[in-house]
């Protein structure tokens, strides 16, 4: 067998000519000075052709004026078919329309703000169904939660005991309760979330909330999981947290030891430093002598420094005198002068 081909349309002449005519039907709708130049013309059918204007209107940019005209069998008469607004591949569209119910997100209910459940809400089941229907899975009947009663168990906190239940039968004051396919996922929502093991805080955390003073026990199969918490102080205060969830505001939470403190650091106080400060320089800076006294220990001993003189008896001023070269002693040398006096 010979592939099936595809038979192109090929633009009827006459109808392809017809860009005028056309033309002139987009402005008696729109106006002339919304119509554009002519930007190209598709084949819809024999003797239908559709021709494409630019709308100059600012509001649809990258929209075009869609007009078709057509033709009667054997005839040249060329007649407007219709003439419509239509989006071009660079207009601006909205979005695809959502029906609110999918587009409400947790958070989004506010003050006077309704959201009844439907009718068919899987997440809830009447009543009566608790009370014997073997097509509705009970409380109690799923296998995966008898995993939960262990943690549970292991922190004592199984009771045995339903909330809102009066001798484990009808619930009350209720039409619908919880199914057990809203509370798996309300458990796998929480289990997930920001209140369950796998946060960063849980990480830090010094224990578990099940060995927590301030964790407040829930009823039911959930209970099993999950708890609330009473810390006034925790992140957490008020919100219902998995049992293996934690934080630092832990009951049995203690203050680790103050380490041992590091050595003393080491001050000199001896040696100083030099250092040019605002408005005065190390060159420009006169220092005096270490001592000022003229005791003969101080001024004879080598390495003090400089050395305080005094001039000859009677003199008229006293000066300091840079010390002789030094002997083999290591006294200064002041063979040259004929009285043993340094610098006189």
């Amino acid at each position: 067998m010979s592939p099936i081909r595809t038979r192109t349309r090929e633009l009827d002449q006459a109808c392809a000519d017809a860009v005028e005519l056309a033309r002139s039907a987009a402005a008696d709708l729109a106006g002339a000075s919304q119509v554009g130049p002519h930007v190209g013309a598709e084949s819809d059918g024999d003797r239908l052709v559709t021709h494409l204007f630019t709308c100059l209107d600012r509001a649809y940019t990258g929209w075009r004026w869609a007009v078709t005209v057509a033709r009667a069998s054997r005839s040249k008469v060329v007649t407007v078919d219709e003439c419509v607004l239509l989006p071009g591949p660079d207009s601006l569209l909205a979005p695809d329309w959502v029906p609110w119910s999918e587009r409400v997100r947790p958070g989004d209910l506010g003050v006077g703000d309704l959201m009844p459940a439907l009718t068919d809400d899987d997440r809830l089941v009447p009543v009566a169904a608790l009370e014997g229907d073997d097509g509705v899975l009970d409380w109690d009947d799923s296998v995966g939660w008898e995993a939960g009663g262990e943690v549970a168990a292991a922190v004592g906190l199984l009771d045995g005991a339903r909330p809102d239940t009066e001798e484990n039968g009808a619930a009350t004051g209720r039409a619908r309760v919880l199914s057990a396919i809203g509370r798996d996922a309300t458990a796998i929502r929480w289990y997930t979330g920001d209140h369950g093991p796998g946060t960063p805080l849980a990480h830090a955390a010094p224990g578990h909330c099940s060995t927590c003073g301030f964790l407040v026990q829930l009823g039911g199969p959930l209970g099993r999981v999950f708890g609330a918490c009473a810390n006034e102080y925790a992140p957490d205060d008020g919100r219902v947290v998995s049992l293996d969830h934690g934080c630092g505001a832990h009951s049995e939470a203690v203050n680790p030891a103050p380490g041992q403190g590091g050595p003393a650091p080491v001050v000199d106080e001896l040696g100083y430093d030099l250092v040019d400060t605002a408005g005065v320089s190390m060159a420009d800076t006169e220092f005096e002598p270490l001592f000022q006294g003229d005791g003969p220990d101080r001024s004879a001993a080598p390495g003090n420094g400089a050395v305080l003189a005094s001039g000859p008896a009677g003199g008229d001023e006293a000066g300091l005198d840079e010390p002789g070269p030094l002997d083999d002693s290591g006294s200064p040398d002041n063979a040259g002068s004929p009285d043993g006096a340094s610098g006189f």
